[in-house]
């Protein structure tokens, strides 16, 4: 078998898993164009080293890199298709540089009304009503930027109180229902916003009727963040961002599900799904973010599930379509 064929049928397994796995494939793609459709029996350490070196690159990176080879030629290796791995030796894996900032119940009111300042002025292009419902939408659903900024009119389904996300490079495509909260907000600001001839299909749009970009969202954010005087103070370099609503909305869930006594096994892997995740230990690293009072129940969970995926357990399954 020579490396390309080797590397297109394990892009299709990995896909068929559930995962896009896009980033990996691109990889892959990379390293044969780089030594040649070779068989896969032949390489050699010498071939695949300059693929890690070759250009500068930072230890994530390299690491990142490494992670994707190694699942790569140790799937063939069981499969009898080579006898060692051709990689160098590990390198330790980088430390995060961020660590997710999970915003408390006052945190989410202060910005709430921070954001009337993106009334203020000629330079913000998101009008307070939009970027409020923005606001609540990240952290009443789990979405991310991304998803919540291309979500179409047609993808909210007032009729059904559902939301269909789109998959994505990160997140799997679903959807979900909404709460009457939730939906109540969404349906003022379509009343609102959504009446006459638009230039954009999305749901949220600019003062101009434009399509809201997350470039722009993020920097706004960041405005009304300081505005609204919320600063990180547990010695990490980087400030809260707007993404963290989606850390934020897992968090308070998790919290609350553990003060019902909820059955967490059952409820870790709804998470994943509600949030578009490939597996379970994706959801279970947000059991890290709750607070410190919770440790006790949290610790005789044993999450230690590893990469094991949410569809392949038929009963859970059957579970979450009846949600």
């Amino acid at each position: 078998m020579n490396l390309l064929e080797g590397i297109e049928v394990y892009i299709r397994v990995r896909r068929l898993e559930g995962a896009p796995w896009t980033k990996g494939a691109q990889t892959l793609r990379a390293l044969c164009r780089q030594i040649g459709d070779v068989p896969i029996e032949r390489i050699r350490l010498n071939q695949v080293e300059p693929f890690f070196d070759g250009s500068p690159t930072s230890e994530g990176t390299w690491y990142n890199k490494y992670c994707i080879l190694r699942q790569f030629f140790r799937y063939w290796m069981v499969r009898n298709e080579i006898y060692s791995l051709p990689l160098p030796p590990p390198r330790r894996a980088p430390a995060k540089v961020y660590v997710p900032y999970v915003y408390s119940r006052d945190e989410i009111r202060r910005l709430l009304v921070a954001s009337r300042i993106t009334e203020q002025g000629l330079n913000f292009v998101i009008g307070s009503s939009t970027f409020r419902t923005l606001l609540l939408f990240l952290y009443a659903t789990g979405a991310g930027i991304s998803e919540a900024v291309q979500l179409e009119r047609g993808d909210v389904d007032f009729r059904r109180r559902r939301i269909t996300f789109h998959r994505s490079l990160a997140h799997l495509g679903r959807e979900i229902p909404i709460g009457s909260d939730i939906y109540d907000i969404l349906l003022r600001y379509h009343r609102t916003h959504h009446q006459g001839p638009m230039s954009a299909r999305q749901f949220f749009l600019t003062k101009n009727g434009a399509q809201l970009k997350p470039g722009t969202a993020s920097k706004t954010f960041q405005r009304v963040r300081c505005r609204a005087g919320i600063v990180r103070c547990d010695g990490e370099r980087y400030q809260p961002r707007m993404r963290d609503l989606r850390n934020t909305f897992a968090v308070h869930r998790l919290t609350a599900w553990i003060r019902n006594h909820a059955d967490m096994g059952r409820m870790i892997p709804a998470l994943s799904a509600y949030m578009g995740q490939h597996d379970l230990a994706a959801a279970e690293r947000y059991l890290r973010l709750t607070p410190e009072r919770f440790r006790v129940q949290l610790n005789k969970l044993s999450p230690k599930r590893g990469k094991k995926r949410w569809r392949e357990d038929a009963a859970l399954m059957a579970f979450l379509e009846d949600l």
